[in-house]
């Protein structure tokens, strides 16, 4: 029989918020992280894909051991950006729904410190962070974790450089007893070095669906296209997902504004996500996507850390990752709260012997995903010049003379013959264009 929250330990009002979540049944890294939490006895490493409930395991015992008759700050969760801190912020303030006398506050890079000053001047208990904010506001002498018993370090694996950074002066401000919690999709060196150097040596590390990415919901697949065709290849796959919710992963900010732009003039919802956007855009963006409004989202790595919508039914690598941890982030924002996803890579053929060290790392299986023939393109990209032409909207500062000698040409015509002699001139324009010259196979940036 399945465990309970109750048989973790959970407290009522936390298993009351919690069931109005329909979060009912724990996770194997929740059921194996709260009890050991809870305990608040050890310093612990969780390690466990992405979208399988880490916010949860550490943020409810947490929440459970904040004593509120003080004042302090007793709990700081480190986050590599500030769309992560949100997103966990918000499951905080949820979980909390019946502890209103628990403080959480989210202090994050990006926006204004000023008002994070002056919300840190009243009692807080939990402070979510960024590193490089929460340095900032130690150097103003702007917090004070003088009392703080537990540090998380939340997708450590995605905090590695700045974490060797500033570690230092984050950990000297708390006191000598605290607890240190660390969770991570992956455990590279660089994470291991982490541990051994600032969790106690008699650290406990637990592990949870470590045998895929992820979970068993996502299809690991590859498709294999030469360069001139690739951007065609894409917008095939994604009319064939039209009404349905993905994100496109790029290398590079400037490699996600040029695809961006490219599904923007081909008429596809969609929104670039990227780290030189400021951060009211970025915000704007994540927040449509969130709701709906745009199903497509163009971003990199880093700048897509913390979106946690269950409605993503598919990841496209656009560029294949330079290391097996990136595919685990990416591939995890799918499939998630049990759902089904799909996870398409984007490969050219020199590129296709990587796969197998991908399966092998990871403990997952690819299948190639098969590729749209010349005239499956070919009519895709007739429908997609319909839909431009559908969706562009009427200029009207065009002279009304010319409209009227326009309308003279094409008034006896009906709708379905000016449709056809509109096809037919898209055809025979793209039948008479020059093809184009063969391109060198090599790696996309």
């Amino acid at each position: 029989m399945s465990k309970q929250f109750s048989d973790l330990g959970i407290s009522t009002p936390i298993l009351n918020a919690i069931s109005d979540l329909n979060i009912v049944v724990p996770t194997e890294i929740q059921q194996k992280t709260i009890p050991l939490l809870l305990s608040n006895t050890t310093d612990l490493v969780g390690l466990a894909k992405t979208g399988t409930g880490k916010t949860a395991a550490f943020g409810l015992p947490i929440l459970q051991l904040i004593d509120t008759n003080l004042s302090t700050i007793q709990a700081v969760i480190l986050v590599p950006t500030r769309e992560l801190g949100q997103q966990i912020f918000k499951n905080l303030e949820s979980f909390a729904k019946f502890l209103p006398e628990v403080s959480i506050v989210a202090t994050c890079g990006g926006i204004p410190i000023k008002p994070q000053i002056e919300r840190l001047s009243v009692p807080t208990h939990i402070v979510v962070a960024t590193p490089g904010r929460l340095i900032d506001l130690i150097q103003r002498k702007a917090i004070n974790l003088k009392e703080t018993k537990f540090l998380v370090l939340d997708e450590a694996d995605e905090m590695v450089t700045i974490l060797k950074e500033g570690l230092d002066e984050i950990i000297a401000e708390l006191p000598i007893s605290h607890k240190t919690f660390l969770f991570s999709a992956t455990m590279p060196g660089t994470i291991k070095q982490l541990i051994q150097n600032y969790l106690n040596k008699n650290v406990v590390q637990v592990s949870a669906n470590m045998e895929t990415v992820g979970n068993q919901g996502i299809d690991h697949e590859y498709i294999v296209v030469n360069p001139i065709e690739k951007l065609d290849v894409l917008m095939h796959f994604l009319n064939s997902k039209e009404g349905e919710r993905g994100i496109i992963f790029c290398k590079t900010k400037a490699a996600v504004n040029k695809l961006a732009k490219n599904l923007a003039i081909n008429r596809f919802s969609s929104g670039a996500l990227h780290g030189s956007l400021s951060q009211g855009i970025r915000d704007r963006i994540m927040e449509q996507f969130r709701e709906g409004h745009i199903n497509i989202l163009v971003a990199t790595d880093l700048a897509a850390r913390g979106i946690d919508v269950k409605e993503i039914s598919y990841v496209v690598n656009y560029h294949l990752p330079d290391v097996y941890e990136t595919y685990v982030h990416r591939s995890g924002r799918t499939a998630r709260a049990g759902a089904k996803g799909l996870s398409l890579t984007v490969l050219q053929e020199e590129e296709v012997s990587e796969i197998a060290d991908f399966e092998k790392e990871l403990g997952i299986k690819f299948t190639q995903f098969k590729k749209p023939t010349v005239a499956s393109i070919d009519e895709n990209n007739t429908l997609l010049w319909a839909k431009q032409i559908f969706k562009t909207k009427p200029n009207h500062d065009i002279d009304s003379e010319l409209k009227n000698k326009i309308k003279t040409v094409f008034h006896h015509l009906t709708k379905d013959e000016l449709i056809e002699k509109l096809l037919a001139n898209y055809l025979l324009q793209h039948k008479n264009e020059p093809s184009e010259k063969p391109v060198k196979r090599q790696k996309m940036n």
